[in-house]
């Protein structure tokens, strides 16, 4: 993360602290400086001890002073921390113009060792066989933004985080996914929140004598008119899952010290905010 980069997450999450209502006494460290240490970690890929360390900052960012790590690791945990990150990542993510009315909603996998002892990591399909781990299940915007996201255990249904994105985020216009979220229920539930769902249906779509999902029904016209050319727009996100990872500080895989569930969803939306504001910054020079 270049020092630009690094002023908008240092900006935004002093903005976001102040709209976020302090309860209790105010602590002798602040939850921004928390957040801040725990950003400068992860955009490093180092575990959260590493950022107790006071030679471990540059120019770019030193403290004056600095937490215990055992003050720093149990802080980190709190829910207002946790809140804050959040949404640094909604603010940092609004940058996509408001006319693009496509979005595509896809998952990607992030496997641990078959032996870890993370109980929280359970047994889903990734592609070549089952493994254990976790998943990120996002929706992405054309302009490559993830402003509504999951991360759960890797055996999670994608049709069940499917629908909880779509009631949180209420997409206008048309949603895109792969043919694992294809399901008559799923249409209809997105078509009664304003969203034209659009997947690959089946041969046998529109067949046989149960009652059809209209939303379905309509998908199926549409690929009987060309619906191919709309559905291959899919891909972008394809691309933006690269692109969380294709640069130093982004979402590779898992490190060793990244385990259990909370620990795995705050990893993750530390990056994407990392991705958010590197996207941001990249659009403001072009």
């Amino acid at each position: 993360m270049s020092s630009e980069e690094w002023k908008v997450v240092f900006r935004t999450i002093r903005m976001v602290n102040r709209s976020i209502p302090q309860e209790g006494r105010r602590p002798k460290y602040g939850d921004t400086l928390i957040v801040d240490m725990y950003m400068w970690a992860v955009e490093h890929d180092r575990p959260m001890s590493w950022a107790a360390q006071r030679s471990n900052y540059t120019s770019v960012f030193r403290p004056r002073h600095l937490p215990s790590r055992s003050q720093f690791c149990r802080r980190i945990k709190s829910a207002r921390c946790q809140r804050l990150l959040d949404e640094v990542n909604v603010r940092l993510a609004r940058g996509q113009d408001a006319s693009l009315e496509l979005r595509m909603l896809d998952g990607r996998a992030f496997p641990v060792g078959r032996y870890t002892k993370d109980a929280d990591a359970k047994i889903g399909y990734v592609p070549g066989g089952y493994m254990k781990g976790y998943k990120l299940h996002g929706l992405a915007t054309e302009d490559g933004r993830f402003p509504h996201f999951r991360v759960t255990s890797l055996n999670e249904s994608e049709k069940t985080l499917a629908r909880e994105i779509i009631e949180e985020a209420r997409p206008q216009g048309i949603l895109l996914a792969d043919q694992g979220y294809e399901s008559g229920p799923l249409y209809d539930f997105a078509m009664e929140r304003g969203t034209l769902f659009f997947t690959p249906l089946f041969r046998n779509a529109g067949g046989g004598h149960r009652p059809q999902s209209e939303a379905r029904l309509l998908a199926k016209r549409m690929w009987d008119n060309g619906g191919e050319v709309l559905y291959a727009r899919r891909d972008a996100i394809e691309r933006h899952f690269g692109q969380l990872s294709s640069f130093g500080g982004g979402l590779a895989p898992l490190p060793a010290w990244v385990r259990t569930l909370p620990r795995v969803r705050r990893w993750i939306t530390a990056k994407i905010i990392i991705y958010h504001a590197r996207l941001g910054c990249r659009k403001s020079v072009a």
